[in-house]
């Protein structure tokens, strides 16, 4: 498992903070009246919401501002990739699923992953609104968080996008798949 970086380099944080200003600046329709400077003044009153989203850039994420909450005071940045991020597939759901497992156990739980990570897994409502920014997951899907009676049953949820449309599909928590990774969410 690739270990999580909990505080950057100078030279890390620069070179991040000109990678997310350059997506921002090329994808204005996901983030309509927010302005860089002060996505950034934030990032930079919080080196460990700066670690995370390095975090997200190295797994494959392309982290992006997806919105502004103005009641909390926080920019919502969630996984911009295409595909469901390479960084973090063949990843069953979480750390009990991934135990349960009797032969070919994956290297990791997609739960734990967040967590390290200092991100949440996207809720499906979340996820469709993603879906309104652009066309996401059309040859991968990503795991979605679950509510807890499916978990509890042994199920976890999962989308993608197929047919110009956002589907919902459930597995054993236990799977995983070459193709299926996980979305995050991340408020600074």
């Amino acid at each position: 498992m690739t270990e999580m970086k909990k505080e950057l380099t100078s030279e890390q944080q620069e070179e991040l903070l000109e990678t997310l200003k350059a997506r921002f600046e090329k994808n204005m329709d996901r983030h309509e009246g927010l302005e860089w400077e002060e996505v950034q003044a934030k990032l930079e009153a919080a080196p460990e919401k700066i670690a995370s989203l390095y975090n997200m850039e190295e797994t494959g994420g392309e982290p992006d501002v997806v919105g502004y909450d103005e009641q909390a005071d926080a920019y919502i940045f969630y996984d911009c990739c295409a595909e469901s991020p390479k960084g973090r597939r063949k990843v069953c759901y979480d750390r009990e699923a991934q135990e349960s497992r009797k032969k070919n156990k994956p290297e990791n739980n997609v739960q734990d992953m967040a967590t390290s990570m200092g991100i949440e897994l996207l809720t499906e409502e979340q996820y469709r609104d993603l879906q309104q920014l652009g066309e996401f997951d059309k040859k991968t899907s990503s795991w979605v968080q679950t509510p807890a009676p499916i978990r509890k049953l042994g199920g976890a949820l999962s989308c993608d996008r197929r047919y110009d449309t956002v589907f919902v599909y459930h597995n054993g928590a236990e799977s995983y798949y070459s193709a299926r990774g996980f979305r995050g969410c991340l408020r600074v």
